[in-house]
Parts: structure tokens; C-alpha cells; sequence
């Protein structure tokens, strides 16, 4: 064996199967070895018969992404990562978001400039696609599959970002035809714009009425339209950020009639709920994001969708607003009406910690079925595996070493990244990553970041390979002869 550079000893390894006491050799970046006993290296740390996991892969979050004035996000490239690798995160997948009138290569161009020698940790991009013209789908989203862009995101509402269904339809068509994945925030549009209108000409125009305007029918009804277009084309499709019972029972429906439906949720809807937005104040808006957090009843149908396989993948959907900021939750400097508030909130550093907490540690799920939600699935899906995603030879050293009887009140000041507060204030969990390996090197160590702006590298992703294909079936693109 060559020369090892570091080696992990007395390591409980965990991948989405398997689980085994070992060493792990790592060199030049990667995993070469994993061995009762292995020589001895450069450098060693020892891990104590702790959990050692794969980086986990937040395949869902907003970093320095292109706003309307005067809106600004707080994390960039930098902090953002940072703030992950900090919670355990070793691969990030943001977004390159098209402007309405602009192309996608202009989009993917300045995303790059963005990222560019900033970031502490590895990343790939997705796309975001709002003006689907003949030269973007003729041209630029083919030639940018090909190059390595291999997912991107429809909206069904927002103004600036929401296709129609013919466009919906076009572009999953070419998703089809080039092996594309197709991530889908699926609300509907009119209703949301109706509902809003009506509360705000009540004067009801607080945080709370933020979830009043985004009921869970208008999920439930933009899901099973994002499904049956799905089955129309044969294509597979993810629905991202799921909130509710009934968007889940439309998932599992078109499951039922052998469509590859893939589905997301995030930490908001596991631990916040409606009430959040009901805080006192404007402090509510700190909890503002869409869809927005549901009632009890719905929290416990997510939960129960993570237990019960609905879900393939966990993501933080961070999206990082200042709360105290004119360029933030406070746009313009003041209280706004809820229709104005920025949608989003972070989440890149504490996502893994809260599921490994209440999940892991309450018993709802095992360690194998953390690593696929948080790390193995999204890798597969996103076409990072097995380089990213899991514990083998020849995958990158990405690695967690846990420590799952730490016990941690989440508060801002605790966080690393570059806003003002977390959602999560206050919320008592056990487990925490010890120490965070990025290709080897340490970011995150006992408490201390140690990483570096620049050490991240861009990746190229593969083709897509979801975890459970569909059955073969007529459909009808093969009756239609398309």
C-alpha cells in the first residue's frame, strides 16, 4: 500500500448499508483503504470508536443568488460554506438562476464569478429555468446537461420564476430526452396571488397571514399537476420542500400507479410550525419561507413520510435573509406586509444535527436511512456518487466523526454563518459533528472552524440515478408516438 497521508482509527463507519469497525486510510484527497489495521500515516486522529459518517450533501440551498432590489441574501459563497461544513456538510448543490429576458449561460457565468475561490467546501450547481425560449431549449439546457448541469428547478409560482404548464411541459420533455432531473416547487400560482389579494385588501397584512395565503390545497393541487404531467411524459420528477399531509398523499398516489415521484422536505417542517409566524412583533417573518410551516397534524405527516420512506432526500432549502436589515426580512427598513417579506430561512448548519437528534436519537429512523436522506440519495440523485455520498474506496474523504452524546442549545451566536439569527433558537438536541473532513483536510474541528475560502472545487455532475427506478409500463409519449 502507498504511502497513507492521514488515517482514521477505531472508527464505527455507517454508510446507507452498512456498517463496520474499521480504520480509514485517506490519500491525495481520498479514501484508499478501510482495514482492521492500517500502517501507520502522517497524521492520525483517532476517532474512538465513534460514528464516522459521509459529508452530508445538501442538494437544496440559495447562496448569493441574484435578488430584486433591494433585497440581498446574507450568505455567500464563503460564509454559506463554511457555515456547512461547520454542521457536517461536505458538498453543497446551490443554484444558477436565469433571469426572465437573459440566457443561461449568463446565469451559469455569473454564478461561477460568484463561487469562484471562495468557497470552504466542494459544490455543484443546478439550474433554474423561468424563460424557457427556443434558443434555451434548443441550445443552452442541452449543451449545459451535457456540460455537467444536470438538474434543474421549475417554479409553478412566483412572478419572476413561474412557468405555464405548456412550459412546464417543454422543458420536462427535454429533461426526458437529455437525462435531465427535474426539481419541482410546486404551489399554485393564481390561488396563492387570489388568497393574497383578499387578506391584504382585509388589512390583514402580518407575518402570520403569510400561511393563510399559501393554504396546503394549493400544494395538494400544484403537486398532483407537477405528477400528472410526470406521467404524461414518463419522466421523473422531484418534488421539492414538501409541507403537508396532502401533497404527501399525492406523492404516494402517483407512486401507487408506478410514476418515479421523488420527494424533499426540510428541517422548517419537521420543527416549526404556522405558529412561528404568529410570534410577536414582526417576528414572525423570521419564519416566513414557501410553502410555509404547517399545523401539528401536518408536522407529524412529514415526520411520518421520513419514517415510512416517502422521503428520499432531507435539504436545508437555506436561504439566508438578515432578519434586522433593510436588505432583509426588514425590506426597506420597516415592517412590511407579508407579500413583501423575503421567502426563506437558514438552515445549512443545523440541518444535519436537528435530524440526527430527533430522528436518530429518538428512534424514528436508523443511521443507514440518515446517511441515504442526507448524503447517499442526494449524491445518486444529483449525479455526485460515489464520489460524493458515501464511505468507499475511491470516494472522496468526506467525512463526519459524530459526537452523539454532545448536547447543544442551538443559538445564533453558536452558528457560522452570516445571518442575524436562526429559526431554531433555542432547541435543545444531542449529536454534533466532531470534526468535518473535506478531501482530506480538516474544515471543522472540536468546535473551531478550520477551513479555508478556495479549497472548495467545483464539480460536474453525471447523469441522474434515482434510487428506485419505475416498473416499464405503457405510457402516453409511446402511444402519442413521441
Amino acid at each position: 500500500m502507498s504511502e497513507l497521508d492521514l488515517v482514521i482509527r477505531n472508527a464505527v463507519a455507517v454508510t446507507a448499508s452498512d456498517i463496520q469497525r474499521c480504520d480509514i486510510g485517506i490519500a491525495a484527497g481520498g479514501i484508499v483503504a478501510l482495514a482492521r489495521s492500517l500502517p501507520k500515516a502522517a497524521r492520525e486522529i483517532d476517532a474512538a470508536g465513534r460514528y464516522v459518517l459521509p459529508g452530508g450533501v445538501d442538494a437544496h440551498c440559495h447562496l448569493d443568488q441574484p435578488m430584486p432590489e433591494p433585497m440581498r441574501m446574507a450568505d455567500g459563497f464563503e460564509s454559506g460554506t463554511r457555515s456547512a461544513a461547520c454542521g457536517g456538510t461536505t458538498t453543497v448543490i446551490p443554484f444558477a438562476a436565469q433571469a426572465k429576458g437573459r440566457s443561461l449561460d449568463a446565469a451559469v457565468a455569473d454564478y461561477h464569478r460568484r463561487a469562484e475561490g471562495k468557497a470552504c467546501i466542494d459544490y455543484a450547481f443546478h439550474l433554474i429555468v423561468s424563460d424557457p425560449t427556443p434558443k434555451v431549449l434548443g441550445e443552452e439546457l442541452p449543451r449545459l446537461i451535457r456540460g455537467g448541469y444536470t438538474s434543474f428547478k421549475l417554479y409553478m409560482t412566483y412572478d419572476d420564476l413561474k412557468l405555464s404548464d405548456r412550459q412546464i411541459l417543454d422543458v420536462m420533455e427535454l429533461a426526458r430526452r437529455e437525462g435531465a432531473m427535474v426539481m419541482v416547487h410546486a404551489e399554485n400560482s393564481d390561488g396563492i396571488a387570489w388568497l393574497t389579494e383578499k387578506l391584504v385588501a382585509a388589512g390583514r397584512t402580518a407575518p402570520k397571514e403569510h400561511a393563510l395565503s399559501r393554504p396546503a390545497p394549493l400544494e395538494r393541487e400544484a403537486t398532483h399537476r407537477a405528477i400528472t404531467f410526470s406521467e404524461l411524459l414518463d419522466v421523473p420528477i422531484l418534488i421539492v420542500h414538501v409541507s403537508s399531509g396532502e401533497a404527501i398523499e399525492q406523492i404516494r398516489w402517483g407512486r401507487g400507479r408506478g410514476l418515479n415521484i421523488y420527494a424533499e422536505t426540510c428541517p422548517q417542517y419537521l420543527f416549526l410550525t404556522a405558529e412561528h409566524l404568529g410570534a410577536e412583533g414582526f417576528h414572525g417573518a423570521k419564519c416566513v419561507c414557501s410553502p410555509p410551516p404547517r399545523d401539528k397534524a401536518n408536522q407529524q405527516r412529514v415526520w411520518d413520510g421520513i419514517v415510512n420512506g416517502t422521503f428520499h432526500v432531507f435539504s436545508s432549502d437555506h436561504a439566508p435573509f438578515r432578519y434586522d436589515d433593510p436588505h432583509g426580512k426588514r425590506l426597506g427598513g420597516t415592517a412590511v406586509a407579508f407579500p413583501y417579506i423575503p421567502n426563506g430561512i437558514p438552515g445549512l448548519e443545523t440541518r444535519l444535527p436537528l435530524l440526527f437528534s430527533e430522528g436518530v436519537g429518538k428512534g424514528r429512523i436508523d443511521l443507514h436511512a440518515f446517511v441515504a436522506l442526507t448524503a447517499t440519495n442526494p449524491a445518486r440523485m444529483y449525479g455526485l456518487y460515489p464520489k460524493k455520498g458515501t464511505l468507499g474506496v475511491g470516494s472522496d474523504a468526506d467525512l463526519v466523526i459524530w459526537d452523539d452524546r454532545r448536547k447543544v442549545t442551538i443559538t445564533n451566536a453558536l452558528l457560522h454563518h452570516d445571518v442575524d439569527y436562526t429559526p431554531y433558537e433555542g432547541i435543545e438536541i444531542a449529536g454534533w459533528p466532531a470534526l468535518t473532513l473535506s478531501r482530506g483536510e480538516v474544515v471543522w474541528e472540536e468546535g473551531k472552524f478550520r477551513g479555508r475560502p478556495g479549497h472548495g472545487e467545483f464539480l460536474k455532475c453525471g447523469p441522474p440515478a434515482p434510487a428506485r427506478p419505475a416498473p416499464h409500463r405503457a405510457t402516453f409519449r409511446q402511444a402519442l408516438g413521441l
